[in-house]
């Protein structure tokens, strides 16, 4: 919900930075929507509610198609095909490993907090290190290579977890290295007809 941040980084009091007539605004006022109701809800009804803000989250039982930086960059490195980065790459990205966010979500369920709460990893990389992590972790011999940056695409997102670690006893634990082997295990385990399925943004975008 938070756009384009003008805020680094970003904590549960800012309001964001979205264009609601982009091309992302579907994305991202669809959650800010969903706070809002949820919030409506909570305060008008009564009822008892918690909101997650979930930042970059990866794992093993990512579809490899769908879009993200990670499923992208292995599935390429899988076909033997250059990693595609969209702008020059110095826009960041903080991945949380799956089994740490699912204990923060869990945690903030069993808690009585109803205001919203960031979970998510703080440590930020860019995109271009990013994809260089992969190659490294992959052995593949392609290269990285530069497409136009979609329209109001975030230049950087880090979460400040400072709530979740003081009203949660919340961080996370796993080391990206160790996410990204055991994801990179479960993507050589599929099938090559799953290899096989590219992500739109590589058959649409030139």
């Amino acid at each position: 919900m938070y756009g384009d941040p003008l805020v680094h980084p970003q904590t549960e009091e800012y309001w964001g930075n979205v264009n609601p007539v982009g091309p992302r605004g579907v994305y991202d006022e669809a959650k800010r929507f969903q706070e809002a109701m949820t919030m409506a809800y909570h305060n008008f009804h009564g009822l008892e509610t918690r909101i997650v803000r979930i930042f970059n989250t990866y794992g093993p039982r990512m579809r490899l198609n769908d879009g993200r930086a990670l499923p992208a960059f292995i599935g390429q490195a899988l076909r033997g095909e250059d990693l595609t980065v969209f702008g020059d790459g110095s826009q960041t990205r903080s991945f949380c490993y799956v089994d740490d966010l699912v204990e923060g979500i869990y945690r903030l369920l069993m808690s009585d907090y109803p205001q919203p709460v960031n979970i998510g990893n703080p440590s930020e990389i860019t995109l271009k290190q990013f994809a260089e992590e992969v190659i490294a972790l992959t052995g593949t011999k392609q290269k990285i290579v530069y497409k136009p940056l979609p329209v109001d695409d975030p230049k950087q997102r880090r979460p400040d977890i400072s709530k979740a670690k003081k009203i949660l006893g919340w961080e996370p634990k796993v080391d990206r290295k160790d996410g990204l082997k055991a994801t990179y295990e479960y993507f050589k385990s599929l099938p090559p007809e799953e290899w096989a399925k590219q992500p739109k943004e590589f058959t649409s975008r030139t």
